[in-house]
């Protein structure tokens, strides 16, 4: 019986053919194939259109990849248990029909009850998992990278499991690929399913996608109003739209054929009075190159920009990942009419201050979890409002576990997130979701007594609240963006330790050689190092201050005469290609500086490489 979803038109499964049926790869082929798999914490993924090619918009696997979606799919089944509710979803790549069509005959055939949406956003599907009777979510997608690539996300209760828990995970993937008998045993496990069992689990998808945007919904709300209470978040609505209502606001959503054009957005802006146009909102219409930077922004610059001209209240534009849950800004400049990129940092740097003012009015101790690479603007902004900054290492996991951990030490952490990749998590949610960055937006651009607050400015009743005055009430940084070529580079040493124990070294002598210059020129007559592994961060020099392989981040920060941290450069290699990426965060705005310490650790890191190379 051949299955189709019933919003989209799209092709689901056919429950009379077996995926799995046939002659079985070799051990080569699935070896050749099992080689392109990266798996990390943050998520696996691989090139899985058949023809290879990242950017192929087939829907087709190879035999090969077929059989090692079962293998990830019985590893989330041995994991969970026999008797256990999975919640399956996937993001609009065009392979994510083929990969669940194996994956849930998987999870059948080991007793374990299957709950699937099709098409969902990332937000949506981590919502939805918090309903009670649902074990953990097996989310298929790869986020920002290029349409023929997809993956696997594993998480439970709203948010992605922690490194522990996905490396669990991954090792019985990994012995199953090594087994000889492995792609016989899933074979039989696919043919064993019964049609009317799967066939039921199908024609759920309509009913299953409707609650999970009504959670996903409730969700947001009250997210937006910190609160539970029916009533908090009804006065917080009533006050959004009477706020609109004087500063008119619109909305340009070019979702780039992702996921977000099957969930809530564009109900849940117009509810709340926001004016919205919405481009490539069908999901699979995609149209340019999926993560959302740079000049893939450019087509929702223009379009705000024109937008605008024809409303002046059109002042905002976002764009998602292939998943939805990023959402980078465009915003319109008052004064030219023209529209630019928001800076992820400065974005971040943005909502945390709307976020941390709004939450000193009703809580204490507040603090904020952030990743390793985000900007100083945060100490900044945290400092003035009374906040506890905390670092965790990069990777989404890690500083929702680390939010976790200072919330029972008494904290209350409303936002956390990674200020370097774009996006923030606002609790009660676990994942970056561009609604929730919406909401603050909205909030700021609507409410005089607000936007003054955040940007200590006097605002006049019925004057103009614009991003561009919000962004310049921000404290001053030049910050390396993260999309820049000269952010990444490509590492010949294997041992990141070994590179890690050369660089200290190097920069020791480099900065006694460069004392004098770096204290007359900037200020700087110190410098302390930080080393991030998980949720932890060390301050010291040595392999004392790093575990293991050594591939978490490292920091120098600069100190001034006072012992404030002024400046900092990082570094942290990658867990699956020989990559570095690395970053310079230079205060005010004197792009001199920030090219002189990006260059500096450009060149130690290089130095570092060719050292560790020889050891």
């Amino acid at each position: 019986m051949v299955v189709t979803d019933s919003r989209t038109g799209f092709f689901i499964a056919d429950t009379t053919v077996d995926p799995l049926q046939g002659l079985l790869p070799t051990n080569q082929e699935l070896q050749q194939s099992f080689s392109s798999f990266i798996i990390s914490a943050s998520g696996w993924r691989k090139v899985f259109a058949a023809s290879k090619h990242e950017e192929d918009r087939t829907e087709a696997l190879d035999r090969a990849d077929s059989f090692l979606v079962a293998f990830a799919a019985l590893a989330m089944a041995r994991h969970l248990g026999a008797g256990t509710t999975v919640l399956v979803g996937l993001d609009a790549r065009p392979t994510g029909a083929s990969i669940a069509d194996i994956s849930n005959r998987i999870f059948l055939s080991n007793g374990i009850a299957v709950r699937y949406l099709f098409i969902a956003a990332a937000p949506e599907i981590m919502a939805y998992s918090n309903r009670e009777g649902i074990d953990a979510f097996f989310y298929i997608s790869a986020s920002h990278n290029p349409i023929g690539h997809n993956g696997f996300k594993f998480g439970r209760k709203g948010g992605v499991f922690t490194g522990q828990e996905t490396a669990s995970v991954s090792s019985v993937f990994k012995s199953l690929v090594e087994k000889a008998d492995s792609c016989e045993l899933v074979q039989q496990m696919s043919h064993s399913v019964k049609q009317q069992d799967y066939e039921q689990v199908l024609h759920a998808i309509a009913q299953e996608k409707e609650q999970a945007m009504l959670a996903y919904e409730n969700l947001v709300l009250r997210t937006a109003a910190d609160s539970r209470d029916e009533e908090a978040i009804g006065a917080m609505l009533a006050t959004i739209k009477h706020s609109i209502e004087k500063h008119p606001l619109g909305i340009v959503g070019e979702l780039n054929g992702s996921a977000r054009g099957e969930t809530i957005d564009r109900t849940f802006l117009s509810a709340l009075g926001v004016r919205t146009l919405f481009l490539n909102d069908r999901p699979r219409q995609v149209v340019h190159p999926i993560v959302p930077e740079g000049e893939n922004l450019e087509l929702c610059r223009t379009e705000l920009e024109k937008a605008f001209a024809a409303d002046p209240a059109y002042q905002l534009g976002y764009v998602p990942d292939n998943d939805g849950d990023r959402g980078n800004i465009v915003y319109i400049q008052q004064s030219t009419g023209r529209a630019h990129i928001l800076g992820a940092q400065e974005l971040f740097a943005l909502v945390a201050s709307v976020e941390l003012t709004l939450a000193r009015a009703k809580h204490h101790n507040l603090a904020i979890a952030i990743n390793g690479p985000t900007s100083l603007i945060i100490e900044s902004i945290a400092t003035r409002l009374g906040a506890v900054v905390a670092r965790a290492e990069v990777g989404e996991a890690n500083v929702v576990q680390l939010a976790d951990q200072l919330r029972d030490k008494g904290y209350t952490v409303r936002l956390l997130g990674e200020g370097s990749n774009g996006g923030n998590i606002t609790h009660p949610s676990k994942v970056r979701d561009p609604l929730n960055t919406l909401v603050s937006l909205i909030k700021l651009l609507t409410s005089e007594t607000l936007f003054a607050e955040v940007t200590n400015q006097d605002v006049s009743p019925g004057a103009s609240l614009s991003v561009e005055n919000a962004v310049a009430s921000l404290p001053k940084r030049t910050i390396t963006e993260g999309f820049s070529l000269e952010a990444i580079m490509r590492i010949k040493s294997a041992s990141h330790l070994k590179l890690k124990t050369a660089y200290e070294k190097l920069f020791a002598a480099d900065f006694s050689v460069r004392a004098q210059e770096l204290r007359e020129r900037f200020g700087i007559v110190a410098w302390r190092e930080e080393q991030l592994e998980g949720t932890v961060c060390r301050t010291g020099v040595g392999e004392d201050f790093r575990t293991g392989a050594g591939r978490g981040g490292l920091k120098i920060l600069f100190l001034n005469q006072d012992g404030e941290a002024t400046d900092f450069i990082w570094m942290r290699g990658s867990g699956t290609e020989p990559v570095f990426r690395i970053l310079a965060d230079a205060i005010g705005d004197d792009q001199a500086r920030h090219d002189y310490l990006l260059a500096w650790q450009r060149s130690l890191v290089e130095r570092a490489d060719a050292e560790a190379c020889l050891l």
